[in-house]
């Protein structure tokens, strides 16, 4: 691939703008095409950085390299199939599709074509989940909270497939085995779908994780606590702090993890990117996400069918 990389963007709304702001600033990155339905919304980034407004599909990939695809989820499919049928890279926001068979149609098609398939799992490139993952043995509980005030953007899926599956692919990826079991409960408040969700995951190899999310809190918690043999591990994304506790001499110990701070969507990028230039594997690649989306999937459905039970008692009383 050429040194300079053309970039854009599918979709520059509340997640695709901030892409356009950091391909902008990219070293050898040349950010090249967006494409929005919203033409206010397309004229706006034009204008700010620079970079061409297209209206078709088609004329946009004549102008990009790589690609991120930031547009509502039931989109994510019917783009990145033609833009991988282009011989384009792609990042794809999460989940990265409706359905665990559309993701595996479009991996299969990634990889037929020797294409990178990378999927916006951001906390994975958090700092602190580097910080863990260096410290990290083997977890035996791992409680995660995500919660926010209600959005009033991506309502057509719930809080699951909305924030607990940031949670759900970073557990997936430190635990590393197979679900055993897995109990949940959610509500919807404001929404057709679930707005508030916990989940009781048993694996395999005997980790338990208990996740939390919800979209109707008066404020952010961006949370994970990680429980192994030797240590505890307190992680806030959001602040990009942790803290160690250790049993050393019959006495807890508690020290701070030194975090080099930085964003995540920029180091999000910078990776896609090299990937792309070097084809490379992505550290979240479309089998990965498709995984948790499976996961994610199974809890909606668990959470529907609570709520469908509760109901009928309801209705018995």
């Amino acid at each position: 691939m050429k040194s300079q990389i053309r970039a854009g963007v599918v979709g520059v709304g509340s997640i695709g703008k901030n892409h356009a702001r950091i391909y902008s600033g990219l070293p050898g990155v040349d950010f090249a095409a967006i494409l929005d339905t919203n033409p206010e919304t397309a004229n706006g980034i034009s204008q700010r950085y620079g970079v061409r407004a297209v209206t078709l599909l088609s004329e946009f990939a004549q102008l990009i390299d790589v690609a991120t695809v930031a547009t509502p989820t039931p989109d994510h499919y019917e783009v990145a199939k033609f833009l991988l049928r282009q011989r384009k890279h792609l990042l794809i926001e999460k989940p990265i599709t409706e359905t665990p068979g559309q993701a595996e149609e479009l991996v299969k098609l990634a990889k037929e074509r020797s294409l990178i398939l990378q999927v916006g799992h951001v906390e994975r490139f958090n700092p602190v989940l580097s910080a863990l993952e260096r410290r990290l043995s083997k977890p035996r509980f791992i409680e995660a909270h995500r919660l926010s005030p209600y959005p009033f953007r991506s309502i057509e899926i719930g809080v699951v497939l909305d924030l607990m599956i940031h949670d759900l692919e970073i557990i997936l990826h430190l635990v590393r085995s197979p679900v055993k079991s897995i109990d949940a409960v959610g509500v919807p408040v404001l929404s057709k779908g679930e707005d508030i969700a916990n989940a009781r995951i048993r694996f395999q190899n005997g980790c338990v994780a208990n996740v939390t999310a919800s979209r109707i809190s008066p404020e952010k918690m961006r949370k994970i606590r990680v429980f192994q043999e030797d240590a505890y591990l307190s992680l806030d994304y959001q602040s990009q702090s942790a803290e160690m506790f250790r049993l050393v001499n019959g006495m807890i110990t508690r020290e701070a993890v030194e975090v080099d701070k930085d964003e995540p969507l920029k180091r999000e990028l910078q990776s896609f990117v090299e990937c792309s230039r070097r084809g490379v594997q992505p550290v979240v690649s479309g089998s990965e996400a498709a995984a948790a989306l499976e996961l994610a999937i199974e809890i909606t459905e668990i959470t529907k069918s609570a709520t469908g039970e509760l109901i009928k008692e309801l209705g018995r009383t």
